[in-house]
């Protein structure tokens, strides 16, 4: 994957910290369309280090195959930054920006059009915390209502308030979003997302459902080391990526995973 040319003009941050950024974006959408997360729709965000600006695949790479110097630069207000690659951004794109805009803490984004996930906004049934990760939304997960495509600045404000301070929302009749402290934990948070709500279809095919408490789930969140289990994943599915052809190695993914 080869950096971005102008990564320097994209940010404050030295060029190398954007450079990587960009790879580490790319990646995270290359992953996903491995686990059949990502398709030919759905995207990826991170922001900039520092700022109101985030970057993004762009509305015509395919996920399977997109690069770093694919990735597209924009203010929050969707305006490209001097040196972003000239591509039209996804028409989604207002999920990330409105949700960056409300969430300083959230430093990426995943939305996807994942059957499962909208499953849950189609059937009398809520989503429940069926995995030990699962912890990570013990909050709740809502629903947003409009099941169009959030095209706008004004849908985008209403699914972040929608989102509120959880850390993934269902968009009915469409699929999910999952924010994150990092691009690599986005990667991790999509995919335990996804295996939790397969959890609960196939509990459910056993017998009735028994979802963790919320004793339990305190408990696992006292008990987790999450920044070592986002490395070690980070990790594993950046090796398998590697060895499957997935990705192309341009980029030291493997040496640049989250601190320990």
């Amino acid at each position: 994957m080869t950096p971005p040319s102008a990564a320097g003009a994209l940010s404050s941050a030295p060029s190398a910290e954007v450079a990587l950024l960009a790879a580490k974006v790319a990646a995270t959408c290359r992953l996903l369309n491995m686990e059949g997360i990502l398709n030919y729709s759905g995207h990826v965000s991170a922001r900039l280090p520092g700022q109101d600006a985030f970057l993004i695949h762009p509305f015509i790479s395919s996920r399977a195959s997109v690069g770093a110097g694919d990735i597209v630069a924009l203010d929050l207000d969707l305006r490209p930054l001097p040196g972003s690659p000239a591509h039209k951004p996804p028409i989604e794109t207002p999920i990330h920006s409105e949700i960056y805009r409300a969430r300083p803490d959230v430093q990426a984004v995943v939305h996807t059009h994942s059957e499962l996930a909208a499953a849950f906004t189609v059937a009398d049934a809520k989503l429940l915390p069926m995995k030990s990760h699962a912890a990570r939304w013990s909050s709740g997960i809502p629903v947003h209502p409009d099941p169009s495509h959030i095209e706008t600045a004004e849908q985008g404000r209403e699914l972040a308030a929608t989102l509120g301070r959880h850390n993934a929302a269902l968009l009915r009749a469409h699929g999910g979003v999952c924010v994150a402290e990092s691009i690599e934990a986005i990667l991790i948070d999509a995919v335990h997302f996804e295996e939790n709500a397969r959890a609960q279809v196939q509990a459910l095919a056993i017998g009735p459902l028994l979802p963790l408490t919320e004793q339990e789930l305190a408990l696992l969140e006292r008990r987790s080391n999450r920044a070592q289990h986002v490395d070690k994943l980070w990790r594993y599915y950046v090796g398998l990526g590697l060895s499957r052809g997935v990705l192309d190695g341009g980029e030291d993914l493997l040496a640049a995973g989250v601190p320990r």
